[in-house]
């Protein structure tokens, strides 16, 4: 290395130089790229563009439309030494009216959409300024604002723009620096007016009074916003989260189904990506009961329609769309600019000081440009003034003079003029002799002094320069104020399961195996009495159906082991299966030991006061529990009853307090009793007894004894009768009981009885996993003491395993859907 390069040359730690350069970056990206000013809004790129537009171009709202090539040129060329595509790209977000809430750009041609199409390119378009955009540049040549150099020290341009609009909250910004970014939501002009005005009045207004004037944002594209806890958030701390939803309306179409209408986006979302997403949801079966989706939006507004399968519950369905889409978003607010150079986060009420103070400053700086202009053309006037009071002097002064320094010396000596008056009357044309432009001069004259005299007190007094503010403000809100667009919503709702599931029906099972599944309703068709059935379920090899139960998705299920433990599980949250799967094992749902068996479920919409669970075991023994007592149930489970060594809980039923019971056993007896009969118990309780049991014989259900219904018993070997329940007289509790139904060889054993009317229908379902569906009135009515008749034709080596009430559906409904008996 030469020598004179070598003493030239300065060592600096890599470390060192990095972390200075680093800085220095940061620090040029985040005041020079990046932030906003606080006081005008603006990043420099904005500025620079709506100076040359204005300034340099007079690209005014009543003049022609001009390139954008031009602009984008002018402004490179002049203030910003960047990118065209930046330039560009800002200049096109300035008149987009679904990203901007006051456009200052008037463009014309295609300047994007809110589908999320791109502008053409510079070269087709063309633009000029909106009126709003004068009140921002207006007062810019009366020395209310700082210039400085451009980039090659050619020109100067403003620091800032003396904006009589606090452009920070009306049209918002949007940022990304180095290690910050800033997100300011635009606002409602009128409410931001208001607020400005309310502080001006009283400068220690709280945060909740200056907030019953900006209520929230309010985005260009609508929508609603739910929540005021993160708009106060906002507010408060200059950090938030708010939650924007599309607007959105059910409407029935002619062909009877209904459709969810989307009328208005959140901010910020695109159209066409959206319906994409949306598309993508439906082939994956993230979302359900869409059949068909148009967007019929025009310039008149948007109009995206989702249109949904018959029967679909639309609002589960737009509830769905809001969970899994940008129907829905998050508006992470963080009101971070530029004060003094310096980035901070600001509240509410410092954002509007800080644009107090700086209208202050520039009303300041124009009243005495002003009055200075004023003071000016007075002097001079007055000099005129003295000039036609002595004309003809004057006149004779000038042409006897040599020159016209000559001239200006002797008017200046003769009539004590200052230079500026002598050179003004040197100037003057002999059309001003006339005595009419002799009465403008003292018109003009008297209205400058008045004028002078006015500025002087606006410099003079706080208060009426704060009136002046006030009043351009007020001026503004009514040539350009609008009403909300927003909507507000004030408390936010946060999605439950079941705002997410259609309610329906469904039949749940359980195979021997412990496998589980849920099944609508419908699946199953209704056939008669003496038929084959339908497969129900597939089975691993000797595994057999147990149980099965009719609910809504939307209950609960209180499962019952044949330990006494009870544990709490939604409907919804059960697998759903088709009619031939096997389903999943419920150790994978509940937290039930190896050893345990779910031997009795219960489906409860509420845990209300007045209702009780009565609980039934293989010997006999009953209990009565209060239903709020199982109200909160641990994962791993609660003690539900207190049993023998040898024996089981069998079921459960839910009791109005006023019900009456009847326990049937394996070999055919039951007995009748009042629930009064049984005192209410605490959970861990062990019961009393119910039956007394012969030899070999157990208990295999519990009945409810409602008036008017019928008692269906059913044996394994697929026979069945339906007896009055007059027949069943009423006993205490503790007996042996009463003859049910002969359980013969040919009968079997009794698998269970059910309490039924004519117009329910019933589920039977086999050990192999047939399921056959046939109505009651279809059963013949039997004594007691008798054998009943064939219900299903079982296959050899079958049996019956399981056997449900399903109540008949209203009429006018399809055969397929019948309503399920609510437990």
């Amino acid at each position: 290395m030469p020598a004179e390069i070598q003493q030239r040359v300065e060592e600096a730690y890599l470390e060192d130089q990095l972390k200075v350069s680093y800085i220095n970056y940061a620090m040029s990206v985040i005041v020079g790229r990046a932030l906003p000013d606080v006081r005008d809004g603006f990043k420099p790129v904005h500025r620079r563009i709506l100076y040359a537009m204005y300034h340099d171009l007079s690209l005014h709202h009543n003049k022609r439309y001009s390139k954008c090539a031009g602009v984008v040129g002018e402004v490179l060329k002049r203030y910003h030494p960047h990118g065209d595509s930046a330039v560009y790209d800002t200049l096109v977000r300035l008149a987009q009216e679904w990203v901007m809430r006051y456009p200052l750009v008037d463009g014309q041609g295609n300047f994007g959409s809110i589908d999320g199409d791109p502008p053409a390119a510079y070269r087709y378009t063309e633009c000029r300024l909106e009126q709003i955009a004068d009140y921002y540049l207006n007062d810019i040549d009366k020395e209310t604002v700082n210039f400085g150099p451009n980039f090659d020290d050619t020109l100067q341009e403003p620091l800032i723009l003396p904006t009589r609009l606090p452009n920070l909250l009306i049209n918002g910004s949007a940022g990304i620096a180095v290690g910050m970014a800033t997100n300011i939501p635009p606002h409602n002009m009128r409410e931001v007016i208001d607020a400005v005005c309310a502080q001006i009045e009283a400068p220690d207004i709280d945060m909740k009074d200056l907030m019953k004037h900006v209520r929230a944002p309010d985005f260009p594209t609508g929508g609603i916003i739910y929540g005021s806890e993160g708009i106060q958030e906002m507010y408060e701390t200059g950090r938030g989260k708010i939650t924007v939803r599309a607007k959105a309306v059910i409407e029935r179409l002619r062909n009877g189904k209904d459709a969810i209408v989307i009328t208005e986006m959140p901010y910020q979302v695109a159209k066409t990506p959206l319906i994409e997403k949306i598309s993508e949801l439906v082939r994956e079966e993230k979302l359900k009961g869409i059949s068909a989706m148009r967007d019929e939006s025009d310039r008149d507004g948007i109009r995206l329609v989702i249109e949904l399968k018959k029967g679909e519950p639309p609002q589960v369905v737009l509830n769905n769309l809001f969970k899994h889409t940008q129907l829905q978003i998050t508006y992470g607010a963080i009101l971070l600019c530029l004060v003094h150079n310096q980035p901070l986060i600001l509240n509410l009420k410092r954002i509007v000081q800080h644009f107090i103070d700086f209208r202050k400053d520039v009303v300041t700086r124009r009243t005495q440009f002003e009055l200075r202009k004023a003071e000016e053309r007075a002097h001079i006037l007055e000099g005129l003034k003295i000039a036609i009071a002595h004309i003809n002097e004057v006149v004779n002064i000038i042409k006897k003079s040599k020159d016209t320094d000559d001239a200006r010396k002797k008017l200046t000596r003769r009539f004590k003029l200052t230079e500026v008056q002598a050179q003004a009357i040197l100037d003057m044309t002999l059309k001003r002799l006339t005595g009419l432009e002799v009465e403008k001069i003292e018109d003009e004259l008297k209205q400058l002094e008045e004028t002078i005299k006015e500025l002087k007190s606006i410099l003079a007094s706080e208060k009426k320069l704060m009136g002046v503010i006030t009043a351009e403000l007020q001026e503004l809100k009514k040539l350009f104020g609008d009403d909300r667009r927003t909507e507000i919503v004030k408390k936010a709702e946060d999605f439950s399961v079941e705002d997410l599931i259609a309610e329906e029906d469904v039949v749940v099972t359980i195979s021997h195996d412990s496998y589980i599944k849920r099944i609508p309703v419908s699946s199953y068709r209704r056939q008669r009495r003496g038929g084959h059935g339908v497969t129900g379920m597939k089975t691993k090899d000797e595994d057999a159906v147990e149980h099965l139960f009719v609910a809504s998705t939307h209950n609960y299920i209180l499962f019952f082991t044949d330990q006494g433990k009870c544990l709490w599980l939604k409907v919804y949250d059960v697998p759903e299966g088709s009619r031939a799967s096997r389903g999943k094992a419920l150790t994978n749902c509940l937290a039930i030991s190896g050893d345990e068996r779910i031997t009795a479920f219960v489906p409860v919409k509420e845990f209300t006061e007045g209702s009780f669970l009565f609980m039934v075991t293989r010997d006999g023994t009953i209990k009565r529990v209060a239903l709020p007592e199982f109200s909160n149930p641990r994962s791993a489970g609660i003690r539900a009853i207190t049993l023998d060594e040898k024996d089981a809980l069998i079921g459960v039923k839910m009791t109005s307090g006023n019900s009456e019971i009847i326990l049937s056993t394996r070999n055919g007896t039951a007995i009748r009793f009042h629930e009064n009969d049984v005192r209410v118990m605490g959970r861990s309780a062990g019961g009393v007894r119910g039956i007394r049991l012969g030899k070999g014989d157990a208990v295999v259900s519990a009945s409810l004894a409602n008036k008017g219904a019928d008692l269906l018993t059913v044996t394994e070997k697929g026979y069945g009768k339906r007896t009055p329940l007059e027949e069943y007289r009423v006993q205490s509790r503790g007996g042996k009981g009463i003859i049910n139904m002969k359980a013969t060889d040919r009968n079997g054993k009794v698998i269970d009885v059910l309490e039924v009317s004519d117009k329910d229908e019933l589920l039977l379902i086999t050990k192999k996993g047939v399921v056959m569906r046939i109505r009651v009135k279809e059963v013949r009515e039997c004594g007691r003491n008798t054998q009943g008749v064939r219900l299903i034709n079982l296959a050899a080596g079958d049996a019956l395993s399981d056997v449900a009430r399903v109540v008949q559906e209203e009429a006018g409904e399809s055969e397929e859907s019948p309503e399920p008996d609510k437990a």
